[in-house]
């Protein structure tokens, strides 16, 4: 299947990089290329652009895109969260730019033997970003405990019914392994009321979701990267990040001000003497969302927003 995905809030996150010609850019989550292509349009030949992404399917569909701007563009398979590494490799110590979009290709989610999607009916649980790495979706709803795996659906889903699903899921797989997104598909349903189902979406959406993120830890990765990826910046480089999640997002509105602001002083205290120094600036107080014209071309964009973030 072709890589095929359409990049959410494209126009808005080209222009908060504020690109400069001769800089370097980082695309963290390189996709099929889509950020990217846009940030090389407008780097000179001294610029480069540097992306990153972790599944090998993006890596070869990234490369095609890209390969018209030559060596300007260098594309490494890793997950961003060793960018620095990755860069140093690379020879590059700062950047000016990095862009992170956190949402699942739509490549991903329609390519049946990913195991991403709920509705499919015979895929294989797998919902590995990256195929190298060993646990796997069936993994989790086969191994996990019961109190796990309510955890993750109530945390990272924030399905009201998690502890009812995580039942039903421990009770099934005691009969047979669960191996497939529709075997998952039929336990999710017993789990949530009819009532519920009628009106509420696809039941499964939540829990696919859950154990996604789980998964490719998604959220630990995220949170243990930020302050990293903000020391990489050039004095004003800025970061782009575009999350699809409650979760996401309140991580990255918490990095961001923390960096803006890290004095860790008694509110009452004349003067700072923590010693903490600001980093930067966070540029979007709210975050940007997609406008209608998006919404209505593109449902996939309809929980994202792009936070912003500048290096002092």
């Amino acid at each position: 299947m072709e890589f095929k995905h359409t990049s959410v809030l494209l126009d808005e996150t080209i222009e908060n990089l504020n690109i400069r010609p001769d800089g370097i850019y980082v695309d963290g989550t390189l996709g099929g290329g889509g950020h990217a292509c846009h940030v090389a349009e407008r780097l000179s030949d001294k610029g480069r652009l540097i992306g990153i992404d972790q599944d090998d399917a993006a890596i070869r569909a990234a490369g095609e895109r890209l390969a018209v701007f030559g060596d300007k563009v260098t594309i490494i398979r890793n997950n961003y969260r060793n960018m620095q590494a990755a860069l140093r490799e690379a020879g590059v110590e700062k950047v000016d730019g990095i862009v992170l979009d956190l949402g699942v290709s739509s490549y991903q989610l329609d390519t049946p033997e990913r195991g991403f999607s709920y509705r499919e009916e015979d895929a294989e649980l797998d919902m590995r970003m990256d195929r190298r790495q060993e646990l796997t979706a069936k993994e989790i709803v086969n191994e996990w405990s019961q109190q796990e795996i309510f955890r993750i659906i109530r945390d990272y889903g924030e399905d009201r019914f998690a502890q009812n699903i995580a039942k039903h899921i421990v009770t099934a797989r005691q009969q047979e392994p669960i191996r497939t997104t529709g075997q998952l598909n039929e336990i999710i349903k017993e789990a949530i009321p009819a009532k519920v189902r009628a009106v509420g979406g696809h039941p499964s959406k939540r829990t696919f979701q859950a154990i996604r993120i789980a998964c490719n830890r998604e959220l630990e990765v995220l949170e243990d990267s930020l302050d990293g990826l903000i020391d990489l910046l050039n004095p004003g480089g800025r970061i782009c990040i575009i999350t699809f999640h409650s979760l996401e997002d309140r991580i990255v509105k918490s990095a961001f001000r923390r960096n803006e602001n890290p004095c860790t002083c008694p509110p009452d205290f004349p003067v700072c003497v923590c010693g903490k120094q600001s980093k930067g600036k966070v540029i979007t107080r709210k975050p940007i969302l997609p406008g209608d014209e998006e919404l209505a071309n593109n449902k996939r964009s309809k929980s994202a927003k792009l936070r912003v973030f500048e290096k002092r």
